[in-house]
C-alpha cells in the first residue's frame, strides 16, 4: 500500500505536469510569444556557438579588404581594419546578452531579499530602505551610469554593475508591495499560529508568489539592457577594442557611414532581432501569466 507521502508526491508532481502542459497549449496560441521564443533561442545558440559559426578571427585586422562589401568569403562586408563584418557580429552578441544576465540577476537577487526584508520586517526598516530605493532611482539612469563609468573608468564590469544598480530598486519595490500584501494573508496567519518562523514564511509562502511577477518583469527588461550597453559601447564607455560588440560595431559603422552602409546594417539588425525577440517573449509570458489581463481579454 502506498504511503501517504507518496500519493502527496505523484499529486504534487501531475499537478506541476498538468500545469505546464497548459502553459505550453497558451504559449502556442501567442504567434507573437512563439516567434520571440525562436528569436531569443537563435541569438543564444549563435552566442554559445560562436566559435564553431565565425568564418574568421574576428579581431584579426587585413590590410587587403578594408570596407569591402558582402561577399562569398566575407558576409557582411569587413570593417575599416579589414575585419570581418559577420564574426564581429556573431562573437559581439555574447557581450550584451552577459551584461543583461548577468545585471539583471544580480538586481534580481539583491531586491529579492531587500524587498523581503521591507515587507515582512519593522516599519522603519521599511521606510528606511524606502528610501534607499528612491535615491537610486532619482537619478536619471544615463546620467548616473555615465558618472559612474567617468569614476571607475570604462569597462564591461563598471557597465554590468551600474545596470544592476539602477535595476534593483524596481525588483525590490514590487517584491516589498507583493510581501505587504501577502504578510496580512489568512494562510500566513495559520502558519503563525502554528508556530512556523519567518524565515519559514518567506520561504515557502511568500518567496513563490512573488518570484513569477518578477521573472516576467525581468523578460521585459533585458532589451532595455541590451538597447543601454549598445549605446554605451556606441559611446565609447564599454567594453574596450578589440573586443566585439555590436555598439561598438554601430559606431564604427557611423564613421564610415559615408563610404558604406553595411557596418551600420550590421551592426543595428542584431540589436533590433534581440529588442523584438525578447520584447514578444516577455509580453507573451505577461499575457499567460497575468490573471487580471487574462480576465481583460
Amino acid at each position: 500500500m502506498a504511503s501517504v507521502e507518496a500519493i502527496r508526491a505523484e499529486a504534487i508532481d501531475a499537478k506541476g505536469t498538468g500545469a505546464f502542459r497548459t502553459f505550453l497549449k497558451q504559449f502556442r496560441k501567442n504567434r507573437l510569444g512563439v516567434l520571440g521564443a525562436v528569436l531569443v533561442t537563435l541569438i543564444a545558440a549563435a552566442a554559445i556557438f560562436a566559435p564553431l559559426i565565425i568564418t574568421h578571427d574576428p579581431i584579426r585586422i587585413m590590410v587587403g579588404p578594408r570596407l569591402a562589401a558582402p561577399s562569398q568569403e566575407f558576409l557582411l562586408g569587413t570593417d575599416q581594419l579589414g575585419r570581418d563584418s559577420f564574426s564581429r557580429v556573431v562573437m559581439g552578441g555574447r557581450i550584451p546578452l552577459l551584461v543583461a544576465f548577468a545585471s539583471l540577476g544580480s538586481a534580481l537577487v539583491v531586491g529579492v531579499v531587500l524587498g523581503l526584508i521591507a515587507g515582512f520586517g519593522p516599519r522603519w526598516l521599511d521606510n528606511l530602505l524606502l528610501l534607499f530605493f528612491d535615491t537610486i532611482r532619482s537619478f536619471p539612469g544615463i546620467i548616473f551610469a555615465l558618472a559612474i563609468i567617468a569614476l571607475l573608468g570604462p569597462s564591461l564590469a563598471t557597465v554590468i554593475l551600474v545596470i544592476a544598480i539602477t535595476s534593483m530598486p524596481i525588483y525590490a519595490r514590487v517584491v516589498r508591495t507583493q510581501t505587504e500584501a501577502l504578510r496580512s494573508s489568512e494562510y500566513v496567519a495559520a502558519e503563525r499560529s502554528m508556530g512556523a518562523g519567518t524565515t519559514r514564511i518567506l520561504a515557502v509562502h511568500v518567496l513563490p508568489n512573488v518570484i513569477g511577477p518578477l521573472l516576467i518583469l525581468v523578460s521585459m527588461d533585458v532589451p532595455a539592457v541590451i538597447a543601454v550597453e549598445a549605446g554605451l559601447s556606441f559611446l565609447g564607455m564599454g567594453v574596450r577594442p578589440p573586443t566585439p560588440d555590436w555598439g561598438a560595431i554601430l559606431n564604427d559603422g557611423y564613421s564610415y557611414i559615408n563610404q558604406t552602409p553595411w557596418l551600420v546594417i550590421a551592426g543595428g539588425i542584431p540589436i533590433v532581432i534581440a529588442t523584438l525577440g525578447f520584447t514578444f517573449l516577455g509580453e507573451a509570458l505577461r499575457d499567460i501569466f497575468d490573471p487580471k489581463l487574462r480576465k481583460e481579454l
